[in-house]
């Protein structure tokens, strides 16, 4: 006999059917008027991680909220990760409520806007508050949604797109090229300079609407490490790969060396990446000062 209870699965499944941990993030776009809209969303992930010319997060929204409407329309948003606090999150479910306009949500908003840095075209404002921001354009043309047009809001009808753009009667999703990450000083010098405990900021996780009166959400702890299991490729496994990489990128014994820990199924992609740069950098032997370099991921970065 199952331990478990067998539960509906009903509209918005993840808050109504299920207790699903979330982001909370406040998405600004710009109005008809171009004024800043700010509204609050959870249902927000990364989407194109690796491989591609660009990178995407994905926002599945109500096709009649002012962002997904403004998104029709001017296609710049930004993803802006606000800090824990109750007054922070107070403010973002009344940011989040329906139906309200631009001028209602805005007027007595306690988050202080200022310009971003990304490049091209009208883009809103970003918040000042935030510990990070994701300027982004939505990729209109995948899936052949750059036709879709704003001003539905009672609902759409078909035909649907599969994964981009109007995908249902109330719904859309949006593929958000990310353009620009902005980072506040002390979260930018953890990653650059190696992140400890108290370099995490403090992010509040929501669980949606669990009844008709309340928006649940957890505070902010301190994070735990946890070490990642060390399982070593040998020297000569590392040198096989490495000789077969490429037909003039080579590799020394001490080049090597430094990859021995990466995990083998990821060790083809590796060195792939480091032949790549050598390339780049009109580098035929690849040395262990070399991979250094190649190893700091952020190191034009901290030359500048």
């Amino acid at each position: 006999m199952s331990s478990f209870k067998d539960l509906r699965i009903v509209d918005n499944f993840y808050q109504t059917s299920a207790y699903f941990p979330m982001p909370t993030v406040l998405i600004s776009t710009l109005s008809p008027e171009g004024k800043t809209n700010l509204g609050a969303y959870s249902l927000v992930q990364p989407y194109y991680i690796a491989g591609k010319d660009y990178y995407a997060m994905l926002l599945c929204c109500r096709n009649s909220s002012n962002t997904a409407q403004n998104l029709l329309r001017g296609s710049k948003c930004a993803l802006n990760f606000i800090t824990d606090s109750r007054k922070n999150f107070r403010e973002c479910v009344r940011l989040g409520f329906p139906g309200d306009t631009t001028e209602e949500k805005m007027k007595d908003c306690i988050f202080r806007l200022e310009d971003g840095l990304a490049e091209g075209g009208n883009r809103p404002q970003v918040i000042s508050d935030a510990y990070q921001v994701f300027e982004c354009t939505w990729m209109s043309e995948l899936d052949h949604a750059q036709d879709d047009q704003p001003g539905q809001l009672d609902g759409y009808e078909p035909p649907y797109h599969d994964f981009n753009g109007i995908t249902s009667k109330f719904g859309a999703h949006f593929i958000l090229r990310v353009d620009k990450i902005l980072m506040k000083e002390k979260q930018y010098n953890g990653i650059i300079n190696g992140v400890k405990a108290g370099d995490f900021p403090r992010v509040p996780v929501d669980y949606g609407y669990r009844d008709s009166k309340n928006f649940w959400y957890t505070k902010f702890r301190r994070p735990i490490p946890e070490l990642l299991p060390i399982r070593e490729n040998s020297i000569q496994s590392v040198l096989y790969a490495a000789h077969r990489a490429d037909d003039v990128v080579k590799f020394t014994d001490e080049a090597c060396a430094k990859l021995v820990k990466v995990p083998r199924i990821f060790l083809p992609t590796v060195l792939k990446g480091c032949v790549k740069w050598a390339r780049e950098n009109g580098v035929t032997l690849v040395t262990a000062e070399h991979m250094d370099i190649i190893n700091d991921k952020r190191a034009k970065e901290k030359k500048r």
